[in-house]
């Protein structure tokens, strides 16, 4: 399976604390489904953070797609950002646009027509089950709501890397079943995924995704080949 991301020896501080990351080193296959998992403060974050370029390595090297991500001038930056949908956290919805407007931004940015982007938009609300708010601007919506608007928003314009941080952390489990399909499907396009969750019920979900595991900033299974026993901690 050709590689779209590399890492090798990657360190991540800030500042001048201790590395919150150490000795990274991994490979990412094209169109493959990953979990990442962890302990709360593991450095989860701060790895999908190096993965969608908004953090650059103390130390190491990444290549992204087949290039230098670390020296990369920073004004290409943008134009491989575009490459990767992210799910964050805290949603990062912009407050003054409609739940329509925040999932269609992405195939603006990308040049496509108002009559081009309308069904592909409505279709994807329909999808995450806000068809009937797609007028309503974030603040008038509940978290779950939120977090759908950032999920569609994310895989709308079918990128070639899907990055996701706990995607299913404010929904109820149905609808958390129901996102996983979606990043299934992505994924079935030849998307590659890397969803960080602690939610082992999804994990079990996707039986043919990969796991990697971070344990105090260091990943204990970099071949992405580790299995969680039932009832295992995450």
């Amino acid at each position: 399976m050709a590689s779209i991301v590399q890492f090798e020896n990657v360190g991540l501080r800030y500042g001048t604390g201790a590395e919150v990351l150490s000795d990274v080193s991994f490979s990412l296959g094209k169109g493959a489904f990953y979990f990442l998992t962890g302990a709360s403060g593991a450095g989860k974050t701060s790895l999908l953070k190096l993965l969608y370029l908004a953090q650059r390595p103390s130390r190491g090297l990444i290549r992204l797609f087949g290039e230098d991500a670390v020296t990369m001038a920073r004004g290409r930056l943008p134009g491989f950002r575009r490459r990767i949908g992210v799910v964050f956290q805290d949603f990062r919805l912009v407050q003054h646009l409609s739940t329509y407007d925040n999932v269609a931004l992405p195939l603006r940015i990308a040049g496509m027509s108002e009559k081009e982007l309308d069904t592909p938009v409505r279709e994807m609300l329909a999808w995450v089950g806000l068809a009937e708010r797609a007028d309503a601007r974030p603040p008038t919506l509940s978290g779950g709501e939120q977090q759908r608007v950032a999920i569609a928003r994310a895989v709308i314009g079918r990128p070639e890397m899907l990055v996701a941080d706990e995607p299913t952390g404010n929904v109820d489990p149905d609808m958390a079943e129901r996102l996983l399909h979606l990043f299934d499907a992505l994924n079935r396009l030849g998307t590659t995924v890397v969803v960080a969750t602690h939610d082992l019920h999804l994990i079990s979900r996707i039986p043919n995704a990969r796991m990697m595991r971070l344990d105090r900033g260091r990943l204990s299974d970099p071949t992405g080949e580790l299995r969680f026993p039932p009832g295992a901690p995450a």
